[in-house]
């Protein structure tokens, strides 16, 4: 009886300061991670990643691309080839691969690998009310991880069961309705994965507007925090 009580004191002791901890490293990691526009992000860590890289406008070296469909403002030849170096590492679905060349590692849903020092968790991706995304394609998202923090990239997607199963530190979450779900389907989305920090995209550029982020965001007030990026020029 002792030793159950010594363990439940400990637990309320270290717990409370576990969870800081993480709340904590999440919104570090936030710092680094830039919104390009669209669905691009640069996130920089252990090593330098780039997301679904289009209407990059300034040379950079990644060390790796994540592509989550072939879609032109997604998998863009030109936008990888200003970021790409001779040992960048380009990660994508097969049906990218003839556009592409260079380093690149074919991946499918449930794929789990590590690359350029990354490790990363490859999730389906696909719409359930509309046939832009089919799920037969076997487009993707990703679940990464830098700094420690499991990072959600949701790649073009509905609200899906799925979902259900992610578990990330930061989602990145696409809310402009049209190809993808909407704001209100995005909160239901965040609900379910439960990360420490939401984030939305694919908005304010080829569909969508900030008022899809603010509506995001106002949604998941005091549930989720909601951090709105400034889009940077890539």
């Amino acid at each position: 009886m002792r030793s159950f009580i010594v363990l439940f004191l400990f637990l309320i002791i270290l717990l409370p300061g576990s969870v800081l901890a993480e709340e904590k490293g999440a919104k570090t990691m936030v710092k680094d991670i830039h919104w390009l526009g669209h669905d691009t992000f640069k996130i920089v860590g252990e090593k330098v990643i780039y997301t679904d890289p289009f209407r990059i406008e300034k040379k950079d070296t990644a060390d790796l691309i994540l592509i989550t469909h072939e879609h032109f403002d997604h998998c863009s030849p030109d936008d990888v080839k200003m970021i790409q170096g001779p040992d960048t590492e380009v990660v994508a679905p097969a049906d990218c691969t003839e556009k592409l060349t260079g380093k690149v590692k074919i991946v499918k849903p449930g794929d789990k690998l590590t690359i350029a020092g990354v490790e990363i968790e490859v999730v389906p991706s696909y719409n359930t009310n509309k046939q832009f995304h089919t799920k037969e394609r076997g487009w993707v998202g990703y679940i990464f991880t830098v700094k420690g923090q499991r990072i959600y990239l949701a790649g073009d997607t509905d609200y899906i069961p799925e979902m259900k199963t992610f578990r990330a530190d930061i989602a990145l979450l696409p809310v402009s309705g049209t190809y993808v779900m909407t704001a209100d389907e995005a909160i239901q989305a965040a609900l379910d994965i439960k990360p420490k920090i939401a984030i939305p995209m694919h908005y304010g550029s080829i569909v969508g507007s900030p008022d899809d982020a603010k509506k995001f965001a106002e949604g998941l007030k005091g549930k989720i925090e909601v951090v709105i990026l400034k889009e940077e020029q890539g």
